[in-house]
């Protein structure tokens, strides 16, 4: 009889030829490409006059993984489950065994947060049974979503349009997102006047810039408008100016702690424009494993799902080694650093993202990834290594000076910083958020008490107030983590949920919603207010943490939030009226002479006439770039593929087959004439020769057609 091997299964081919090549020929590996186990599309699939029992199915796609994973633990001396760290890795897991256990082959579950022959030879040595308090957790968020989806978007359908949706943590995002719209609306400019005097201790010294900050006595002041602000400078020509004060601090400025999933998927917006889906899926892969050279398939980061800062001591001593090897002694703090994470439900048995070897540099494997990978797997590296690294040093200097007027003491200030110890700025610093700006700083001279000061311009330079930013995705996940809104598993599904369901669309790299977005907002919002309250929608954050650590019962946190849930669902089907969005029109019309609007049916939007349907004319919707084929001169198209992926083909396809994955510029390539695509922020690059040009995105035109 042939020997029994064991067999694991993981969720991906890619993290199969990882294991396999650390577990070697006594185990053989299985995929299961996900859930293998899912509630129906084709009803609600909850009996909730059963305890909220959930019918679960094999979908079709599925049978086939279904029966070859049968066929293999079948034969298998043990079936290892080596699904994801978290609750929907746990229930995963759960699901292999319920449709399998109708073999007597042991199964036990592994669980580890990276892919390294120490960290998996560890799981396997401590190997478990299921939890079910994390697959009750994910049990009752699933339950949860589909009760709030099943039961209100066909209320939806029928009230507002087909094809729409309500969720559950997806309405509170798309309620903030409106909410801060509606504040940028009514916002009000106020005007306002700031005053800088460029002054010089010597008459042939460079000059340096100080701000009017109020008066002498410590009394604020307001400039509010040019009236005032011309009598002041009138005052401030003929003053005398002298240093009252000059107070210089040693500050330090401490590091950034490792990445985790909110944290990452912020910083990947703010350098390299990732979206939070974009982010997940190459840190997936990052994880997963890739060939590098001679070592095979590896995996180069933990797992990418965590709320936690906490980072093994192994990792730390090895990042500790490197900076005292690569930077020297005076590079590295006295102590390891440990971080606390303080963001709501933290789960500190996770690591944070770092990557699985300090040694493995991002430039020695640049040549086994693609540019993506390589650019978010560097900025992991880094941030790991800087968060180890001494804090930078700087000397701050702020200088009050007295303009000694006729009637009133004017008060200036200037500061300055200057870098004593980069520490670990050399490697890393953290990008700011869209809209937040560094305070502007001019060098200092050697300035004392009592220095005299030479006037040589004054500056005055009018201001308005600004209305709060618009959300980008940094900014989105940034308030959901504060508030405890969603998980590390949640922040990249529900920001591609609003922009898909057209509720919110990108201007300029912030979300801006829809006229669709505000219509459901205020929908949802006026019929259930429970389901887009944050506070609510945090506290049953909480409740499935308390799920998963045995301190609730599953069924009844579903049956609390039910219960409310039917009475609101009952009187919104009786008292919702029927809302009608206005079709859009377009500058092109019909044989007949109609403007064409866009319309939306089941397959997505078309465009018909404006009498239709008395006038049956539609043709397929299009969004034009304005920019032509390489290949055959027709026009270049906005088109969707079936993962919902946004590409750009010729408009003669199948004739012509030209696509490109990157938006079309119009300029064309200053070198060779070729097509300019935008592959980053405000950067073109041909894909005839490969030149690069900086561009403005604003160049591309998108029109409707």
């Amino acid at each position: 009889m042939a020997k029994k091997t064991n067999l694991v299964i993981v969720e991906s081919p890619a993290k199969a030829r990882t294991l396999g090549r650390i577990l070697g020929s006594d185990y053989s590996l299985k995929a299961s490409l996900g859930h293998i186990r899912d509630l129906p599309k084709s009803k609600l699939g909850v009996d909730v006059e059963n305890n909220f029992t959930p019918a679960y199915v094999v979908p079709r796609a599925k049978s086939k993984i279904v029966r070859e994973l049968r066929e293999a633990a079948r034969t298998a001396s043990t079936v290892y489950l080596a699904t994801d760290p978290d609750r929907e890795g746990e229930a995963i897991s759960w699901h292999l065994v319920e449709v399998m256990k109708s073999n007597k082959t042991p199964y036990r579950r592994v669980v580890f947060h990276e892919i390294t022959e120490e960290a998996i030879k560890n799981a396997f040595q401590h190997s478990r049974s299921i939890d079910m308090q994390l697959v009750n957790a994910q049990q009752a968020r699933r339950v949860l979503d589909r009760l709030v989806g099943y039961k209100l978007s066909p209320l939806l359908w029928k009230k507002v349009r087909g094809g729409l949706s309500a969720g559950r943590v997806q309405s509170v995002a798309l309620k903030i997102i409106v909410d801060r719209e509606r504040e940028i609306g009514q916002f009000v400019p106020k005007e306002y006047w700031t005053i800088e005097a460029e002054l010089t201790k010597k008459a042939k010294e460079a000059g340096f810039r100080a701000l009017l900050v109020g008066l002498v006595n410590g009394d604020k002041m307001e400039i509010n408008n040019q009236a005032e602000a011309g009598r002041i400078e009138k005052e401030l020509e003929r003053g005398d100016y002298r240093v009252i004060k000059v107070t210089t601090k040693k500050v330090t400025r401490q590091p950034a702690p490792p990445f985790t999933t909110s944290t990452l998927q912020q910083e990947a917006w703010r350098r390299l424009r990732f979206s939070a889906a974009q982010t997940m899926a190459i840190a997936q892969q990052l994880y997963e494993g890739l060939p590098v050279g001679n070592e095979g398939s590896v995996g180069l980061i933990t797992y990418m799902r965590t709320d936690s800062t906490r980072v093994a001591r192994s990792a730390i001593v090895e990042a500790r080694e490197y900076i005292e090897a690569k930077y020297g002694a005076e590079f590295l703090p006295p102590h390891a650093r440990s971080f606390i994470k303080v963001a709501k439900g933290a789960q500190e048995a996770h690591e944070a993202i770092r990557p699985t070897r300090i040694q493995r540099e991002p430039a020695r494997i640049k040549q086994y990834l693609n540019n993506n990978q390589f650019r978010l797997y560097e900025l992991i590296w880094k941030r790991m290594v800087a968060s180890q690294m001494a804090a930078a040093i700087f000397d701050n200097t702020t200088v009050d000076i007295e303009a000694r007027c006729l009637i009133t003491h004017y008060l200036f200030r200037a500061s300055s910083s200057v870098n004593r110890f980069p520490g670990f700025i050399v490697l890393y610093t953290e990008q700011k958020d869209d809209g937040e700006e560094e305070e502007k700083q001019s060098p200092l001279p050697r300035l004392e008490k009592g220095d005299k000061l030479n006037l040589l311009g004054l500056f005055p330079e009018q201001h308005f107030t600004q209305p709060p930013p618009r959300f980008t995705e940094a900014t989105l996940i940034k308030m959901l983590e504060q508030w405890g809104i969603g998980r590390p598993s949640t922040y990249a599904p529900i920001l591609s949920t609003i922009q898909e369901r057209e509720y919110v669309a990108r201007a300029n790299g912030s979300l801006k919603p829809t006229e669709l977005g505000f219509i459901v907002n205020d929908l949802v919002n006026q019929y259930f207010p429970e389901i887009v309250d944050i506070k609510f929608t945090a506290r049953m954050e909480d409740e499935l943490d308390e799920i998963a650590n045995a301190k609730r019962d599953w069924v009844g946190v579903v049956q609390d939030f039910y219960t409310s849930f039917e009475k609101d669902l009952a009187r919104a089907t009786q008292l919702m009226e029927r809302v009608k969005i206005p079709d859009e029109v377009t500058d092109e019309t019909c044989p007949e002479g109609h403007p064409l609007v866009v319309k939306t049916g089941r397959f997505g939007k078309f465009l018909a006439c404006s009498k239709y349907p008395e006038h049956k004319y539609t043709r397929s919707f299009q969004i034009k770039t304005g920019v032509k084929c390489p290949e055959c001169g027709g026009d270049l198209i906005q088109r969707v593929n079936k993962k919902k992926r946004t590409f750009y083909g010729c408009s003669n396809y199948p004739k012509c087959t030209f696509a490109t994955n990157f938006k079309p510029l119009p300029q064309p390539c200053p070198e060779c004439g070729g097509l300019m695509t935008l592959y980053r922020q405000n950067w073109g690059r041909c894909i005839k020769c490969g030149q690069r040009e900086k561009v403005k995105e604003a160049e591309t035109s998108v029109s409707k057609r």
